[in-house]
């Protein structure tokens, strides 16, 4: 049971104190839950006294005070404001746009409360709750939290379980392609003057598949079109031939992963071979996606492409770097969406 404090037997002064405390940490960028469990308050008595900073100040929070003008936005409905920002979207407010904006917010105040605020004040609000403007990670609706969940906490566990039996190496493995006008990065320039990077304007790309471990091995393996079964075994192959030992390798459910094919080979294998299968629509969980991340961002997506065997010499040249540099790829396993498979 959470301990609470009796804020009552508080000097005023001690309370004017404590309650800016408070404020200074969601300001700070601390969650409002973290808050309430840290300091032993409740969210009505938190989001009231955001109500009076929002009203007066800081020297609103003074104990000793008393009266005032009544705020417009009172603790419950700052809580309101909170709680529908941070544990519910817009669809489910029947709204068509997926992102909370500011002009969002200000219409779902009008229509709860009747009270305008420009994007402005809903801004300055938004902020003095604790919330910032983020990228959201996009997940596919298809997706099955369930399984994910079963994934992390029983799946994987017991793949790493008996890998360490037979002492297999776990691997995880995914395809992906780069294009010669992905672009990342930023360049300094004079103010109002943008700078002009010439790069070939043809488009095309190289395709990738690549296996890594949580200890920082890496294979990968550049080919033409898509792909296809017989390229797949052949990658497979490589990878049994590089390693010592049984293989685990943990891939999604692409449907060549999944083909008949590809498991008569793996059969032929007699048990040096196994393969695990990600849940669906779920590529945050597969390490690799990091890899594919870092090479277009820090190596191809900064240089000039002079054409398709130039792209294709700077990725494979990126990728052995990388093969060089297992600390990097281990960090890959860190990443929050992977850090279940840095086990």
């Amino acid at each position: 049971m959470e301990k609470k404090t009796d804020l009552r037997r508080l000097k005023h002064t001690e309370l004017t104190v404590f309650r800016e405390q408070a404020l200074k940490q969601i300001q700070s960028g601390v969650k409002v839950e973290e808050v309430c469990k840290g300091m032993g308050v409740s969210r009505s008595a938190l989001f009231g006294w955001l109500s009076r900073y929002r009203n007066g100040g800081w020297s609103a929070l003074d104990a000793g005070k008393r009266g005032g003008r009544r705020a417009k936005l009172d603790g419950e409905k700052l809580k309101w404001i909170y709680e529908t920002v941070v544990d519910k979207d817009p669809v489910q407010l029947k709204f068509s746009f997926a992102l909370w904006t500011t002009v969002l917010v200000a219409e779902v105040i009008w229509k709860q409360y009747g009270i305008r605020l420009s994007r402005w004040s809903v801004m300055r609000l938004l902020r003095q709750l604790g919330l910032s403007p983020q990228k959201p990670l996009h997940r596919a609706y298809q997706q099955n939290s369930e399984a994910v969940t079963k994934w992390k906490e029983e799946v994987y566990p017991q793949i790493v379980g008996e890998a360490k039996k037979t002492g297999a190496t776990i691997y995880f493995g995914d395809e992906s392609s780069i294009r010669s006008d992905y672009h990342a990065g930023t360049t300094w320039a004079p103010k109002g003057k943008t700078t002009v990077v010439r790069t070939t304007g043809a488009r095309f790309s190289v395709n990738m598949i690549e296996a890594i471990t949580a200890r920082g091995s890496m294979r990968f393996m550049t080919y033409k079109g898509t792909m296809n079964t017989e390229l797949l075994k052949e990658f497979l192959f490589r990878l049994l031939k590089d390693t010592k030992g049984p293989v685990f390798l943990i891939l999604d459910g692409h449907p060549v992963h999944r083909s008949k094919e590809v498991g008569e080979f793996v059969q032929s294998t007699q048990g040096k071979l196994q393969l695990f299968f990600l849940p669906g629509y779920s590529p945050e969980l597969n390490p690799v996606e990091q890899t594919w991340n870092f090479t277009k961002r820090h190596n191809v997506g900064r240089r000039i492409i002079k054409g398709p065997d130039h792209l294709k010499s700077l990725i494979i040249g990126a990728l052995r770097k990388l093969q060089k540099l297992p600390y990097i790829v281990r960090s890959f396993f860190r990443h929050p969406e992977c850090a279940y498979a840095n086990i």
